[in-house]
């Protein structure tokens, strides 16, 4: 039996309002097949929680978790996603829960699993705050070529038109805010993962979202990150008052000191043996091949990752011994 044609129409119709889309504005990209997980965590929030994994076309770029808060009378998100499409499946979420305008969403970082969503969200209703240092990663060959990547894995999810979107206000402070009848802190915590890394505590939830400063349950990302300012951020956030903790990648934790420890170990871990490696002048190749990985190899993502970010600490560790 073939569906009436407006009857298809409708339906259509409807999906695209439920996304936030009025019909006539119906986005150039394909649209998501990927399940997001949803766990409430707290009276207003709920989070999304990505694939312990790489990017790639399978997964369509949901790796990193998000969240999002129901106020009164709106909704605040943090982060949003890898994908305009991924945002754009997790706005039917919100809207399964509520009706209520999306008012803002909170970039914790630029990098691309965290903000390539932010088209699907303004176009939406929401305003974009970023870190005013995400300038940096917009004026880089390191966004372009992620760029490059990306729409080579997953470009139908992003859109013919995708380009690096632009907040629409900079942070340059740490800041509280009530928005949606819900007292909110901005923490500015970089540069630490990334220059801009931004954490959002939910005050009256105990709720905090800190970005990629922790990866839980998998090996983190180092890439041109700062290690030891990463050490220390690790330890001014932990000491935010919050009971549960949202981290950029893993499982949620209701115990942040003690799920934020495999992040600290293994920064120690590479700062520890890179260090040494330069202060004996040996190669990276040599070194890498030496040091016993053991206590990191059967954690997520190590196999695709660790070489790499044993090497970024490495040169990392150059320049300190060099600007001693």
């Amino acid at each position: 039996m073939t569906m009436p044609r407006t009857l298809a129409r409708a339906m259509a119709a409807s999906v695209l309002l439920l996304s936030g889309f009025a019909a006539s504005e119906q986005p150039d990209w394909e649209a998501s097949r990927m399940e997001l997980p949803l766990v409430q965590v707290g009276p207003h929030t709920w989070v999304v929680l990505g694939r312990l994994e790489e990017a790639s076309a399978a997964n369509e770029g949901f790796i990193a978790n998000a969240g999002f808060v129901i106020g009164d009378d709106g909704v605040v998100v943090y982060d949003t996603l890898g994908s305009p499409a991924l945002a754009d499946r997790m706005i039917r979420e919100i809207r399964r829960l509520t009706d209520r305008p999306i008012r803002l969403a909170v970039v914790g970082h630029y990098h691309a699993d965290h903000f390539y969503g932010i088209p699907a969200l303004r176009a939406a209703g929401a305003a974009i705050w970023a870190d005013d240092a995400a300038r940096l990663y917009l004026n880089s060959e390191a966004g372009e070529a992620r760029l490059a990547e990306r729409r080579a894995q997953i470009g139908r999810y992003l859109g013919n038109d995708f380009s690096l979107p632009l907040p629409d206000r900079w942070i340059t402070a740490d800041e509280e805010f009530e928005m949606a009848g819900v007292q909110f802190a901005l923490h500015r915590l970089g540069p630490a993962h990334s220059p801009d890394d931004l954490a959002l505590l939910v005050k009256p939830d105990g709720v905090l979202f800190s970005g990629d400063l922790v990866y839980s349950g998998r090996v983190p990302f180092i890439g041109e990150a700062n290690t030891r300012q990463w050490l220390d951020s690790l330890d001014r956030m932990l000491g935010i008052p919050a009971t549960v903790m949202v981290p950029g990648h893993g499982p949620i934790s209701r115990e942040p000191q003690r799920d934020a420890q495999l992040t600290r170990d293994y920064l120690r871990f590479l700062r520890q043996k890179m260090g040494e490696a330069v202060a004996n002048f040996e190669s990276f190749d040599e070194a890498y091949a030496r040091i016993d990985w053991s206590r990191f190899s059967e954690v997520p993502t190590f196999d695709a990752a660790n070489r790499q970010n044993a090497y970024s600490v490495f040169l990392e560790m150059e320049q300190e011994s060099l600007a001693q």
